[in-house]
């Protein structure tokens, strides 16, 4: 072509080549020309591809990456701290910080999966040029390429299909994740992630799973043997098969004498050791407590407003009031006295009065048979249980104190202006044919007394101290009332009872003290409502009356013996139900038994629930001493008459220490025979019997006791 080129420009070329390359043959003048044009069209193409690079990497930067759809797994802590359940979808999971895991288990990871992860920036070139000349050799696919961030990348954005569109993907996520975080953030999210088996997501739900430790309590042995099951969870677990489990952990244990982290002595060591592991299947029980795990999820979802999947797979902590102990303590009394093969149940709540805490719950004998918890069923009648409620509105109203009588005899009571009548009957008919105080009337659950009391305050006023105290249950305003005929559940019965407990205060039942997410942030704390609905002398004078029920002639006094502190409670017995609800200044509880079908009980069926009670009571304050009632202000304890309800002089033959509100004990003084023998209502004629004999006089111990405390 330079031959259609005039003479004078073609010289003129050769000038120039010649003045560029002054030194150069003219016969090499033409490569070196082709030289410098590819080296021109190589450095505009690195130009371009450094540009293309730092668009990709400031793409990449400026694109989140996908959120990833990872469960952790939630757990329920008792007031210990200790686990009482887990709740995840599928997969148990729990994840932990990298500080929180043992540097053994980090040392084998790295070792056997990724020893450059330190050094390179998620993609190991020399990693997969070794790989590539291993597997030519081998003819096979022996050994992978794959870094710990490609492996985290892939688990938690892509599948495991097999496709470019898939490998160019993880390629992007892998750079995105180390753009992102650091390496200690990489590792700690992939020793969270990866599977290590038998549904366990995680190093430290591994750990738990296999050894019953934290991850943080590894040992070198524990933390080579997990760290080779992600390879193949199936091929190296230990549950499956320990000699592949064994042959894997030796590699690894190589491998990290091999990178300096362990010595040869503590790679024998370790792999010498023999390992305890936990039985398959030990941490997928129902649960401790498993009455009360339903109720904490209940609250957790409907009450509280926690999403059901964030429960299931958000790895929140729930920080709840159950006492292990005590709930230990419930469910081996009920074990011990209900006999095996009945079909009769049982139902036991617990809750701490001073702070509402809710210590204990049991709604029935065998939650695999059958999971409907029974403290919360309002189908049940209290029976005599109730009467507390009617009592302490008749020491509000004015009329009535512990000595005030009314003849226990068959009565027939007319209401609504005389049009209806009602025939009430004390338990197998029996009846003192005489006058009684409120005491007495208590200690042996009289009827008669119990509706002539709310004949003379009025079923309104006993409705309405029962709300007081926290009963929300279905009342009317009937005689029948006085005799607990309205169904309450013994949630509220161990909640209003523990009003009397705590000196008149009343404080919200408290099951879910915080719940917390997975990052530490609280979502929900718990804070109970505080209301002094009665005054501290009221409770005081109906905790005395009550404590009366397990001394000698009181309806609990058969387990009286068993507990070895001041106790206050009532008996309730029905047809189909028999209760105990009770209380220390600790502890507060209600005990139910019966059937589900309203079967009727014999005598024998009804007296377990105050065993049950008593044992209970004892087993769960076994190791707290102690403690009697405190006398408040506004409570005047007097030695009275019993046979009067007067104050006792020297000359009473029977006299009994007796604890009033301030300006309602009695004023006249009992001593003349003619006094003792006078007949009459409201604190007049000859009382303190019982099935026409004298009542015994109650324990002078206690009523030492109560006159020391005041």
């Amino acid at each position: 072509m330079n031959k259609w080129i005039p003479p004078f420009f073609r010289r003129k070329s050769l000038v120039k080549r010649r003045l560029a390359f002054p030194y150069i043959s003219e016969r090499f003048l033409p490569y070196i020309l082709k030289l410098r044009k590819w080296l021109r069209r190589s450095a505009i193409a690195l130009a371009a591809v450094a540009v293309l690079m730092a668009g990709l990497y400031l793409y990449l930067r400026s694109q989140a990456l996908p959120v990833s759809k990872i469960s952790q797994t939630s757990q329920m802590l008792d007031i210990q701290g200790h686990t009482i359940d887990t709740f995840h979808a599928g997969e148990n999971r729990r994840s932990v910080s990298l500080t929180d895991i043992n540097h053994y288990v980090v040392d084998a990871t790295l070792a056997i999966e990724d020893r450059r992860f330190y050094d390179h920036a998620g993609f190991d070139l020399k990693g997969m040029a070794r790989a590539v000349v291993v597997n030519v050799q081998s003819m096979s696919t022996k050994q992978g390429a794959s870094t710990l961030t490609q492996q985290l990348a892939r688990n938690l954005y892509l599948s495991h299909e097999r496709t470019w569109q898939r490998k160019l993907k993880e390629a992007m996520y892998t750079a995105q994740l180390e753009m992102n975080y650091s390496k200690d953030d990489i590792l700690g999210m992939y020793l969270n992630q990866i599977y290590y088996g038998h549904g366990s997501y995680g190093i430290e739900a591994a750990a738990m799973m296999y050894f019953d430790k934290h991850a943080s309590e590894l040992s070198l042995a524990e933390s080579a043997m997990l760290a080779g099951i992600p390879k193949g969870p199936k091929y190296y677990s230990p549950y499956l098969n320990m000699k592949n489990a064994k042959d894997r952990q030796y590699i690894i244990l190589e491998a990290m004498k091999e990178g300096g982290s362990i010595t040869e002595d503590q790679a024998q060591a370790a792999y010498a050791e023999i390992l305890k592991f936990q039985p398959l299947g030990a941490m997928q029980q129902e649960g401790f407590a498993p009455y009360f795990r339903d109720y904490i999820r209940y609250l957790a979802v409907e009450q509280i407003g926690i999403d059901s999947s964030l429960l299931n797979e958000g790895g929140i902590t729930i920080y709840t009031t159950l006492d292990q102990e005590a709930q230990a303590a419930a469910e081996e009394s009920i074990k011990q006295i209900m006999p095996s093969g009945s079909e009769q149940q049982a139902a036991l709540i617990a809750i701490d009065p001073r702070t509402g805490y809710i210590k204990a719950m049991v709604g029935g004998r065998d939650y695999a048979k059958n999971q409907y918890n029974r403290v919360f069923a309002s189908t049940r009648q209290p029976g005599s249980a109730f009467k507390p409620f009617l009592y302490l509105s008749a020491l509000q109203s004015g009329f009535m104190s512990p000595v005030t009588r009314f003849k226990s005899e068959p009565t027939v009571f007319s209401y609504d202006e005389g049009r209806k009548t009602y025939e009430p009957h004390n338990y197998g008919d029996k009846y003192a044919e005489d006058y009684i105080d409120m005491r007495t009337a208590i200690s042996g659950s009289d009827n008669i007394y119990a509706v002539n009391t709310i004949m003379t305050v009025g079923a309104d006023k006993v409705i309405e101290t029962a709300r007081k105290l926290g009963v929300r249950s279905r009342m009317q305003t009937v005689p029948s009332l006085a005799l607990g005929t309205f169904p309450v559940s013994p949630f509220e019965m161990a909640s209003a009872y523990g009003v009397f407990a705590n000196a008149g205060l009343r404080v919200d039942p408290v099951a879910i003290l915080r719940i917390v997410d997975r990052k530490g942030n609280v979502l929900y704390e718990a804070k109970p409502k505080e209301e002094q609905v009665i005054t501290a002398a009221e409770a005081y004078v109906m905790t005395s009356l009550l404590e009366s029920v397990f001394d000698d002639g009181g309806t609990a006094h058969r387990v009286a013996a068993t507990i070895k502190r001041p106790i206050a409670g009532k008996t309730g017995t029905t047809a189909t139900d028999a209760w105990l609800v009770g209380y220390t200044p600790e502890l507060a509880a209600a005990v139910w038994v019966g059937y589900d079908k309203d079967r009727k009980l014999t005598v024998a069926e009804a007296h377990r629930a105050a065993p049950i009670f008593a044992r209970f009571i004892e087993g769960t304050l076994s190791a707290v001493p102690p403690k009697y009632f405190r006398v408040p202000e506004g409570v005047v304890n007097v030695l009275i008459d019993p046979a009067s309800g007067k104050l006792a002089a020297a000359t009473c033959p029977n006299r009994r220490l007796e604890s009033f509100l301030a300006g309602t004990e009695p004023t006249e003084v009992c001593g003349s025979p003619v006094d003792a023998g006078n007949g009459g209502e409201h604190g007049e004629g000859q009382g303190g019997t019982r099935n026409g004999k004298m009542q015994k006089p109650r324990s002078w111990w206690n009523d030492l006791k109560r006159w020391w405390t005041d």
